[in-house]
């Protein structure tokens, strides 16, 4: 016998006189809601609420949770999100009560114990990337970039030079970086890539005036390659009077190996929440803190957190900061699971988890490259860019399809459709959590799902079809979304 879940939703099981909850008597003569509030903001009429007994409410999310896909669950390589797996011991320490009790509002005394955690996890990311100071406020990665771009401003406003306004930014970077910088005033222009997808440092040469602010570069790029002229990309901005910004998106595939201090950049980010291990996805949480070199810290946001003969404290006295970028101190959650990770793992395991990423990527893509187009075949970093087009010109099956087939054997999709300069593009990260097992299977899979693409694709365009929600109208959600559940059957004593 099988047993299928309930999909009903909390609203359709319910049935008058049945909640799960019961209110103490209160000895008010009226409720509380009616003494507290003005009359015009009380209900006319009670809220249609769901009565549903404790074990329905508990089924119901239970069931709801089965159906929502994990890195606990199965292979996720998400390209560029770095979805790897996430220690629970991060989570035992993120709900001790000391953390989870302290209110934002407490002196520096009473917030000693996580104001200490906070100063020597800015000392662990300055070692990592070679730089001098930071920020932990920014709540994710594009809300870091933002900062270092205001950054960026404020620094030449000092200098007297606000005629800086251009910036420049690869078309292999994410796509955060040029709406970031276009938030925070300056003009974007593109650089593209050259046909072994790296920056030629030749093409920044037209753009070297008094109107350079700098340049925004991931490194390894989204194409999961390395910018090994590197060097000579900063000596050209910086000799030009502009600033380099380091997106740390893809810092997994260089943690302990390279420094973007050492490579010259002058301010960075990290996104903690995918290099230091919290869960995330869906948009949430995250935390992107905000590392910058010796001539950068006066601008950094307030409050600073620098360590006195008598501890860490806040200080607010920093007269040429760009101000306060976030509510209270940013994500504490997550900069303590990062902080627990860091010192789990230590030194050498930080080094070993970015040779085992780059390890997995790099065969991933030679056991995938006789099957699908790898256009950048030269060993890659941890991640990799797959190109469709040529599938999709001899059989019709474009990235979306292998995407779709990937979700019927239980494996995550990889990132489409991003970079945008790859046509039809599947990027892959496998992460270093990985086993060779399961790379094999993701393998086998992908391979199955070519030679289907050959010989029916037309089943390739109906897949998933075990999953638990099928193949889906994209263009009509996108154009028509419905954003409310609709009851099918209104009870009649509510309205």
């Amino acid at each position: 016998m099988i047993i299928r879940p309930d999909r009903r939703t909390l609203f359709e099981s319910s049935r008058p006189g049945a909640p799960g909850y019961q209110l103490p008597h209160a000895d008010s003569p009226k409720p509380l809601t009616e003494q507290a509030l003005p009359s015009q903001l009380l209900r006319q009429n009670k809220a249609a609420l769901p009565e549903v007994s404790e074990i329905e409410v508990v089924r119901h999310f239970t069931n709801l949770s089965r159906r929502n896909f994990g890195v606990d669950l199965g292979t996720y390589p998400l390209g560029s999100c770095t979805m790897k797996y996430n220690p629970k011991v991060n989570e035992d320490a993120a709900e001790l009560r000391g953390f989870t009790h302290l209110h934002p509002t407490q002196s520096d005394e009473d917030a000693a114990g996580t104001l200490e955690l906070y100063g020597q996890l800015l000392e662990c990311l300055c070692e990592l990337t070679g730089m001098d100071g930071g920020t932990l406020q920014p709540m994710a990665g594009a809300h870091g970039e933002f900062v270092g771009m205001k950054i960026f401003r404020a620094a030449f406003r000092h200098r007297g030079e606000e005629q800086r306004t251009r910036l420049l930014v690869p078309d292999s970077s994410h796509g955060t970086n040029p709406a970031s910088a276009h938030l925070a005033g300056f003009e974007v222009v593109t650089i593209p890539s050259g046909e072994d997808g790296l920056l030629n440092p030749s093409l920044l040469d037209p753009y070297l005036d008094e109107k350079l602010a700098g340049i925004m570069l991931t490194n390894p790029s989204t194409l999961g390659l390395f910018e090994p002229q590197i060097q000579e990309v900063a000596d050209k901005i910086h000799g030009a009077g502009g600033l380099l910004y380091y997106d740390g998106a893809n810092f997994n595939a260089v943690m302990g190996r390279a420094r973007p201090g050492d490579m010259g950049f002058d301010v960075v980010h990290l996104n903690v929440h995918k290099t230091l291990s919290t869960p995330h996805g869906g948009g949430g949480p995250g935390a992107g803190p905000v590392l910058v070199g010796k001539e950068l810290l006066p601008y950094l946001p307030l409050p600073f957190i620098q360590r006195t003969e008598s501890g860490w404290v806040r200080d607010w006295d920093r007269p040429l900061s760009i101000g306060k970028v976030a509510q209270w101190y940013g994500n504490t959650g997550v900069l303590i699971r990062a902080y627990t990770y860091v010192l789990c793992m230590g030194g050498e395991g930080l080094k070993r988890a970015t040779d085992l990423a780059v390890l997995n990527a790099n065969y991933l893509l030679h056991r995938l490259k006789e099957s699908y187009n790898a256009p950048y075949p030269a060993p890659c970093k941890h991640e990799f860019v797959l190109n469709l087009k040529g599938l999709k010109d001899c059989c019709g099956v474009n990235a979306t399809d292998i995407a779709k087939g990937l979700i019927e054997y239980g494996i995550h999709p990889p990132t489409v459709y991003f970079p945008l300069i790859v046509p039809e593009c599947l990027m892959l990260e496998p992460t270093e959590t990985e086993t060779k097992e399961s790379l094999d299977h993701l393998v086998q899979v992908m391979e199955e799902l070519r030679e289907l693409a050959d010989r029916d694709p037309q089943a390739l365009h109906e897949l998933p079809q075990s999953s638990e929600v099928r193949r889906v109208d994209e263009v009509r959600a996108a154009r028509h979304p419905v954003l409310s559940h609709q009851m099918r059957h209104k009870r009649p004593d509510k309205d």
